[in-house]
This record gives structure tokens, C-alpha cells and sequence, in this order.
């Protein structure tokens, strides 16, 4: 059904030309599903629209009928949207262009494009962007939500490079964004999400570099406490050209898994050096003195790290929770190995620890919604629920991990690994937060965007 068809009979707007589904039509459940599985989303409508006029118009056909609506690239995140029954989601998955201006190191991505995507327009040109861990994440949703990657800590936060964007607002209107143009609205995109609009084409910068030092170290999960503590300590100081991720892991026999590791439970750290390779190697020491069954870390072309982390490409059934750390002093990591370690018997495919301070925590409160990142480390914690019963198992299990490092914790999250409703309050300043409420008044004030980890107004 065209949404010509199904949202204007009687409208006086010009419909989207964009293909949509209705519960109970072919495709309905398809078009409907988000990466996570386990999620039961049903929304009213589900189109799928190819230009940013088409989601100009479709805005304003759904407000005609008293729908709101909802934008989904790749369906990450999709549990803090709650009920979609009066919802059209829209899914930008046909808007997939990237434009690259070498020149000047500017990048601009419609909605839809996965990092990979850009990854492969950049890399011609010798030039890489702030990606992420995965390459089939939707590049707008991860820079709205933050964005940290392996160059993390020497460059910042992916939302902070965002130097224009296209975005529909509530009401249907299409406006450009940028420090000199509304920028009060590119201020909110920097990390406070997508309470403010629809961004139909995001533009971000590009660096001069096309290889890092990266790679992975593995042990045996055996040697998680002999590890762990050195990792934590040299991570706290560790110069901010390295990005680093720790990581417990239960990995299935999968043919996209490494031959070496596949199947294992192991102890990973991960991650990159922006640098030279004496420097990069005088940096790895401590960690390769522990003596790695595994160590790929070489110069490695950047594309190649999209895929370095070994995340999901296909839509899983997960249960997750995150916790930001002020630390990682000796119980803290005592209390992480008993709940997640090789005597705990976790059911857990991971247990992550990423290492975050360097430019993460370099404030920028008049540029972006999202500052900074105030934590030291970021918990993240995963299993897989492909039944009741091993739903029921890692919950548990990923509530466990969660509540024995919460001492340390810093009372922030960062909401791009918060996968269920939350208080949104917690991700930012409380000057930060107040001017975002003012902000979604504004702009929204009948609430129309339906958004994850939406700043309600007051």
C-alpha cells in the first residue's frame, strides 16, 4: 500500500511517495522488526521514504491523522521507544547517499547510511571518520546519541565533529542546521539526540589518516584476574592516542568468528593508537608483557577496523545494561570478576569494559548538548535471549554485573547503550537538560516526534 493510499484520503497535504505497511499486510512484520529481536515493536505504519521531502510530507500527513512519529535507520535501540501503536515509523533505509569533499575533510551522509557506507566513500580519499565498533550502525543515530569509536580518546565524541545537518521539523518544515544557521538546533543534534527533529542529511568532518595501530590481544578466559588489573591500571593513564575496549567473552562457533577464536570464552582487549609504530608498541608493552595467546595488533587500514570489535551484523534477541564508571580501583574490579569472570558461571556473551577520559572529557558546553563524557570506563554488559528461559538467565546475569560495580559508579549514562526506558535527565548537565526541555517545547511542543530518551518538556 502506498502512503498516498493509506494516510491522505481526504487530506489536503501532498503524500509521500514511499512505500508503507499496515498491520496484517505482507512485509508488515518485516518492516517492523529493530536489530533487537527481542523487542515487540508494533507501530501504526511503517514507511519507508526516499528523500527528505518525503519526510517532510509524511510528517505532515501523520499529524493530520493524529499520529506521531518515529524514525528508525537500523532499528538499534529500539526499547526506549516504548508503545508505537500511535506511531508512524519511518525507516530511512532507501536514504543511503554519502557525499565526500576531500578538500575540505567534510562529509555528508543521508539518513539512512551505515557506517560502512561511509567508511568505503572516505578511504579512496585517504581519509577517515569517527565510526563506530560496527559497520552496519546508522551513522545519524549514533552522532545524535554520541558516538564513540576507536579513535575515541584522541579525537572525542563523533557528536562533537557534526558541522551541519537537513532535518524536518515537527511540523513538517525542512530547515539546514549549523553554528551560524539555527544553531540553537545543532546544538541539541551534538548529542542530546533527536528531540528536536528529523535529520534527513548529517555533515561531520573527515581526518587526515587512513591506518591506525590496532588490533586485538586474547587469553584464555582463565586469565581474566591475572589481566584484568593490569589493563584497568595502565587504561587510567594511558596517553589519550590509544582506545581500548576489555572485554569477557562467550563466543559462538560462528564461520564470521576468527577460526582461533570461535567457539572459545576468552579475554579480549581491543581497540587502536593513532600514532606512530614505535610509539604505538611503547604503548602496548604492558599489555603484550602479559603474553597474549593472540596479537593482531599491526598497521591496519582503517576501514578494517569497522569490524574489529566482532559486533553483530544481523538482528539478534539481546538483553543489555550499561553503567558509567568514575574508576576501576582493585575491589572494583574484584567485584566485576565474581560477577562476570570464569568462576561465575554468567550466561553471559560479554561482559565489556571500554576505556574512555582522554578528549571523551574535555568539556564543550556551549557546542554540543552532550559535553562530555564525566566517567573514566563505560560498563557494558549482553547476553543472548533466544528463549524465555535464557532471557530469564541473562537478565539476571546482566543485572548482577551491573549491581556489583555500582559503587563506582558516576550516576551519568551515556544513552546510546541504554537499550530501555530510562530517566534521560542522567545523560547530561542539568543546564544542559533544561535548555533541551526548552528546546523540545519549542520546536515540538504537541509531542509529535516520537523519540528514544525524548527530552519531555517541562
Amino acid at each position: 500500500m502506498n502512503i498516498s493510499t493509506l494516510l491522505t484520503a481526504g487530506s489536503r497535504t501532498a503524500p509521500a511517495a514511499g512505500r508503507v505497511y499496515l498491520p496484517g499486510d505482507p512485509g508488515y512484520d518485516t518492516a517492523r522488526q529493530g536489530f533487537n529481536v527481542s523487542v515487540d515493536q508494533r507501530p501504526a505504519a511503517v514507511g519507508y521514504p526516499e528523500t527528505a521531502t518525503e519526510v517532510a510530507d509524511a510528517v505532515r500527513v501523520a499529524v493530520e491523522h493524529g499520529l506521531r512519529v518515529a524514525v528508525w535507520t537500523t532499528g538499534h535501540n529500539p526499547g526506549p521507544l516504548g508503545d508505537l501503536r500511535d506511531t508512524l515509523l519511518l525507516r530511512t533505509d532507501r536514504m543511503r547517499t554519502v557525499q565526500v569533499d576531500p578538500t575540505a575533510r567534510r562529509v555528508r551522509a543521508a539518513a539512512g547510511a551505515r557506517w560502512d557506507d561511509v567508511v568505503a566513500a572516505v578511504a579512496p580519499h585517504g581519509l577517515s571518520v569517527l565510526h563506530g565498533s560496527s559497520p552496519t550502525v546508522g551513522v545519524t543515530g549514533y552522532s545524535l546519541g554520541g558516538g564513540i569509536g576507536w579513535y575515541a580518546r584522541a579525537l572525542g565524541l563523533a557528536a562533537h565533529r557534526i558541522t551541519a545537518a537537513q532535518l524536518v521539523l515537527a511540523d513538517g518544515t525542512l530547515v539546514r542546521t549549523s553554528d551560524s544557521e539555527h544553531p540553537a538546533l545543532i546544538w541539541a543534534l551534538r548529542g542530546g539526540g533527536a528531540s528536536v527533529g528529523i535529520v534527513t542529511e548529517l555533515e561531520f568532518e573527515a581526518f587526515g589518516f587512513d591506518t591506525a595501530y590496532a588490533g586485538r590481544l586474547a587469553w584464555d578466559l582463565s586469565q581474566a584476574r591475572k589481566v584484568l588489573p593490569v589493563w584497568a591500571g595502565w587504561a587510567a593513564h594511558a596517553p589519550r592516542e590509544v582506545t581500548t575496549s576489555f572485554r569477557l567473552l562467550a563466543l559462538p562457533p560462528l564461520p564470521t568468528i576468527p577460526a582461533e577464536l570461535r567457539g572459545r570464552r576468552l579475554v579480549m582487549i581491543d581497540g587502536a593508537v593513532l600514532g606512530g609504530d614505535p610509539d604505538a608498541e611503547r604503548i602496548l608493552a604492558p599489555l603484550r608483557a602479559l603474553h597474549p595467546e593472540v596479537d593482531t595488533f599491526t598497521r591496519t587500514p582503517t576501514p578494517a577496523l569497522t569490524r574489529l570489535h566482532l559486533d553483530p551484523e544481523e538482528a539478534v534477541p539481546v538483553v543489555t545494561d550499561s553503567l558509567m564508571l568514575h574508576g576501576l580501583p582493585t575491589d572494583a574490579v574484584e567485584a566485576f570478576l565474581a560477577a562476570a569472570g570464569p568462576e561465575s558461571a554468567s550466561s553471559l556473551l560479554l561482559a565489556e569494559i571500554r576505556q574512555l577520559g582522554g578528549a571523551l572529557a574535555d568539556p564543550h558546553p556551549e557546542r554540543a548538548a552532550l559535553s562530555r563524557l564525566s566517567g573514566r570506563f563505560l560498563l557494558f554488559a549482553a547476553g543472548l535471549a533466544v528463549d524465555d528461559a535464557a532471557a530469564a538467565a541473562v537478565e539476571r546475569d546482566v543485572a548482577r554485573v551491573v549491581a556489583a560495580v555500582q559503587p563506582w559508579g558516576t550516576g551519568r549514562t551515556y544513552l546510546n547503550f541504554v537499550e530501555r526506558p530510562s530517566d534521560t535527565a542522567t545523560a547530561f548537565t542539568a543546564q544542559a537538560w533544561a535548555r533541551l526541555q526548552r528546546l523540545r517545547a519549542t520546536y515540538d511542543p504537541r509531542g509529535v516526534l516520537h523519540t528514544p530518551h525524548t527530552a519531555w518538556p517541562r
